[in-house]
């Protein structure tokens, strides 16, 4: 029997990856007269990755790696204005209200206080970001424990599943990313559901023969997920009692 059912957060309970491309459309349009939009698409991506290590996931490194973008292939020409603009356009996503995805609120409160499980948001991100984003969804009661890391790998997970005092087989994760929510959950030896996003950063996306070779359990939305999760169940109870 699964004694834990962990959430990923963004882009899982609430929408989040629509506010970076959009500030990624504003500075395609920012430095249009100064070089083609795919070198910006390609700048940017290339000052995330050197800023992860420094400054982690969430808004303030993406910010910082725009900024960096703008002065870089502008020469170092970019209006101090257009500077401020940018600036502007992180703190406006960090004060963005939460954006629930349908259906998130009914399946956590099918979940909260449940007598068979614990239930626990494990997300990543800025501190701060992720705090503001928990606070303004509502959702804060409807965890036994909430997980802010910095990183998403099969240590991270194991970990945090010994805290609550289960084994990677008896805890279930749902998330909306292969790479961090998926893959290596898997690996560890716990289950995870994974609920597809109509968009995915392109660092958080895998080689397909990574998914073709792991057992993926997909559910349509999150509204299916109570859904797969009996059927897991059922699942489960009838593999131990093939051994009995």
């Amino acid at each position: 029997m699964y004694k834990l059912i962990a959430f990923d957060g963004d882009d899982t309970l609430w929408h989040n990856e629509p506010l970076f491309r959009q500030a990624h459309v504003q500075l395609r349009e920012m430095l249009g007269h100064y070089v083609d939009p795919e070198q910006v698409d390609d700048r940017l991506y290339q000052a995330e990755l050197a800023n992860l290590s420094i400054y982690g996931y969430g808004v303030t490194g993406f910010t910082l790696s725009m900024i960096e973008t703008a002065i870089e292939l502008s020469d170092g020409k970019i209006s101090a204005e257009d500077i401020h603009k940018l600036a502007e356009t992180g703190k406006s996503m960090l004060r963005a209200p939460t954006r629930i995805i349908e259906g998130a609120e009914a399946v956590l409160k099918q979940y909260a206080n449940h007598p068979k499980y614990k239930v626990v948001l494990i997300t990543k991100g800025d501190l701060i970001a992720q705090q503001l984003k928990i606070e303004r969804s509502g959702f804060e009661d409807l965890f036994d424990g909430i997980e802010i890391v910095s990183e998403k790998d099969s240590l991270t997970y194991r970990n945090i599943f010994g805290r609550y005092g289960v084994e990677p087989e008896e805890a279930i994760m749902i998330g909306n990313s292969m790479k961090s929510d998926i893959l290596p959950v898997l690996a560890c030896g716990a289950t995870a559901i994974h609920i597809p996003y109509e968009i995915t950063w392109v660092h958080e996306m895998v080689d397909q023969t990574e998914i073709e070779n792991a057992s993926i359990i997909t559910a349509e939305s999150i509204a299916h997920v109570p859904q797969v999760i009996e059927k897991l169940e059922q699942e489960k109870t009838s593999g131990s009692m093939e051994h009995v």
